[in-house]
């Protein structure tokens, strides 16, 4: 009778406690839980800021290229300083007889700089081809700045038994003019040109490449040629 009251005992301590045990939450997933939480969060937070700030859906190669020109209205692409030679006469005299006679040569150093105006190219201008991942670009004529004349850096050679205060004044005036008539001759000479036109191509080549790398388009082979040129 003893061993049956135990054993009814333990049944009914048995059934009475391990209904408890079978519902409680282990206390590190209970802690754990919040955390979880927590860290959810941030992570939408932090994905929600670069989104809003960061994030730029990539576009075409063409626009990544028009918005990499439209950073830069203008492109100064070379420059070339040289010098030119100048040389004027002046004769003065009475009654049509010329008495006073005088030549002046002067050296003066000249530059002209080479520009491109980007800010009237559009999508026409760009041909994107996405078999062989080449971007063919045509450019406007390149623009000429008029000579700068470093007059004071000039070397200056007179000749006259009498040189007359106007007639200095009229044979400097006659260079200066002189000078920048050549100065824009040489700066249009086909081969200062072709170095100024090939310096063009290697500058928006590399002003190119490099964005559409970044914009994640790879090893792009970007074509560059003037308006007449034939296409490479």
């Amino acid at each position: 009778m003893a061993n049956d009251l135990k054993t009814d005992l333990r049944t009914d301590e048995r059934s009475s406690i391990s209904p408890g045990l079978r519902h409680d939450t282990p206390l590190a997933r209970a802690q754990a839980f919040p955390w979880m939480i927590v860290i959810v969060l941030l992570a939408a937070s932090a994905w929600l800021a670069w989104r809003a700030f960061f994030y730029e859906e990539e576009g075409d190669p063409v626009g990544s290229a028009m918005l990499a020109f439209e950073k830069q209205n203008s492109l100064t692409v070379f420059s070339s300083r040289f010098e030119v030679v100048a040389e004027s006469e002046d004769r003065r005299g009475i009654m049509g007889v010329d008495v006073l006679t005088s030549r002046q040569a002067a050296i003066v150093p000249a530059s002209v700089e080479y520009r491109l105006d980007l800010s009237g190219m559009d999508r026409e201008d760009f041909l994107w081809n996405e078999r062989t991942e080449t971007l063919d670009v045509t450019l406007p004529q390149l623009r000429i700045s008029r000579p700068n004349l470093d007059e004071a850096q000039q070397k200056v050679f007179t000749e006259g038994t009498w040189v007359t205060r106007d007639a200095s004044t009229d044979l400097a005036r006659n260079n200066s003019e002189q000078a920048e008539r050549k100065a824009v001759a040489f700066a249009k000479n086909p081969e200062v040109l072709g170095l100024a036109r090939q310096a063009a191509k290697d500058a928006v080549r590399q002003n190119l490449a490099i964005p559409l790398q970044v914009a994640g388009y790879g090893d792009v082979t970007v074509n560059v040629r003037f308006e007449g040129e034939d296409t490479p």
